[in-house]
């Protein structure tokens, strides 16, 4: 089994990436003008600062345990040459000081660029893209080169991207769900309607984008021949439960739009939320239960050979 702690700090970097990339997003595609200021519907400001930061760290952790790999020492006998040396000397510490750039430029647009809301959060998503698409180069889409390569490279960008959309909606509508009750007012409520309505529309093509970019991903990186003998692997064994954990995510997508959603807009109309919030907040929590396990195992897979590569 691949080393734990780099699993770990992979799927920290992916949870982070993906809902700084995610939750400004949201505030852009759902919100609405005061809506979009931090603190009038969601604390934009801090959160986004805090997971900044975190994001930050973690990239500093994840340089430590590559060195430490690259060296063939424990992470705690790495020295700052050989850190410095993969920073400045390889490709990976090229993208990782992109990424660090990305990261402290969002902690300054989180912090101090809140009088215009609508062109922070569009600075905020932007610098998240950026961020979170350096992900790609860590992983498997970094290995082709030449057109395949590119085309490898560009799939994996996308299916980050729309990961890192459905990750930051399913936080925005729990912090939302799950406030406090002596917020969940009447427009409250209609406002929590509105923005899983709202995403239901983006949510179509989020999944037609991780649907196509990971079949392209698939094909390179497992090729038809190899798909007979896929699962006797770790790799495939990996694969299939993810495969297994999107479409749990995709059924509970589909009730939340078309039976939790519609049900709390008729309890609304008819004066009482309460049964369906409970019913929208099991859902929400599940879905991002199997979001966060999916995403611990392409943490894993991206340590592991895929069949394609003959090892």
């Amino acid at each position: 089994m691949p080393d734990m702690v780099a699993i770990a700090v992979r799927l920290g970097l992916y949870l982070d990436l993906m809902l700084l990339f995610g939750l400004p997003m949201f505030g852009l595609y759902t919100l609405r003008g005061a809506e979009r200021k931090s603190g009038s519907v969601l604390r934009f400001r801090p959160v986004l600062a805090t997971i900044a930061l975190i994001g930050i760290g973690l990239s500093i952790l994840g340089m430590m345990v590559l060195a430490a790999s690259m060296g063939g020492v424990p992470i705690g006998e790495i020295d700052r040459a050989t850190i410095n040396m993969v920073i400045s000397g390889t490709s990976t510490g090229a993208v990782w000081q992109v990424r660090i750039a990305a990261l402290l430029l969002m902690l300054y647009f989180s912090l101090v660029g809140w009088r215009r809301p609508t062109f922070a959060l569009t600075a905020l998503s932007i610098a998240a893209a950026v961020a979170l698409a350096t992900l790609a180069w860590t992983g498997h889409g970094a290995a082709d080169e030449g057109a395949l390569g590119w085309v490898h490279l560009g799939a994996d960008i996308i299916h980050l991207l729309a990961a890192g959309i459905w990750i930051g909606a399913l936080c925005a509508l729990c912090l939302l769900i799950f406030c406090p009750a002596a917020r969940m007012a009447r427009d409250h409520i209609h406002l929590s309607h509105r923005a899983l309505d709202g995403f239901a529309r983006v949510g179509s093509i989020v999944v037609g984008l991780l649907i196509l970019s990971g079949l392209a991903n698939s094909w390179i990186l497992i090729g038809p021949s190899k798909l007979g003998s896929l699962f006797t692997s770790l790799y495939g064994v990996l694969l299939l439960g993810k495969l297994l954990l999107f479409g749990a995510m995709l059924l509970l997508a589909a009730a939340n739009r078309f039976f939790l959603t519609p049900a709390l807009a008729t309890a609304l109309e008819e004066g009482d939320g309460s049964s369906a919030v409970r019913s929208l907040r099991r859902s929400l929590l599940i879905e991002s239960g199997c979001a966060i396990a999916i995403l611990a195992l392409v943490a894993w897979l991206g340590l592991l050979a895929p069949p394609a590569s003959g090892m």
